[in-house]
């Protein structure tokens, strides 16, 4: 199969998909390495194809945030909190859609994360101590924002809430 019609059937399947698809995944489906699948990608966004890698794999963006109450929040708090922070925010029933820092350099910096439930925060806490790799956070003391996909304003406010009392908002503190 040539690359432009392995890419266009990698499109169909992420778009065509309910949940995040793995680069592994999308590679052994069609038999080829997960290095070609990631390399299609890439050139699948700079066409404009607004896919997604999370932690779980790729997703459209639309359908991420398909019916959703989107707001940004500024958090901080210590590494060692973080699973706390994810648990609180899935627990209630929000998605944790990325986390965005300001680096004095780079300037703004996001990362995909789509973490919906505590299977998700495991998963990403996970890949952080097997890779070795250190929060986005940690380059600016703590310091970030989530963007939160939730059912309606009223959640937000729940949300924003249950964060406030737990002291994880930058503006509490």
């Amino acid at each position: 199969m040539d690359g432009n019609l392995r890419r266009i059937k990698v499109l169909a399947m992420i778009k065509g998909s309910n949940c995040a698809l793995s680069a592994s995944f999308l590679a052994k489906e069609l038999s080829v390495s997960r290095q070609v699948i990631v390399g299609d990608v890439a050139l699948l966004r700079a066409e404009g194809q607004e896919i997604i890698a999370t932690a779980r794999g790729y997703i459209v963006q639309n359908i991420a945030k398909k019916n959703q109450y989107t707001r940004k929040i500024a958090c901080q708090h210590t590494s060692e909190q973080t699973i706390d922070e994810l648990y609180l925010l899935v627990d209630l029933g929000a998605r944790v859609d990325d986390v965005v820092i300001e680096h004095e350099v780079y300037g703004e910096l996001t990362g995909h994360l789509g973490i919906e439930n505590r299977a998700d925060a495991d998963l990403f806490i996970k890949k952080l101590e097997t890779s070795q790799s250190r929060l986005l956070s940690e380059l600016t003391m703590g310091i970030h924002l989530h963007t939160l996909s939730c059912r309606n304003k009223e959640h937000f406010v729940e949300v924003m809430d249950a964060m406030r009392e737990a002291g994880y908002l930058v503006n509490e503190k």
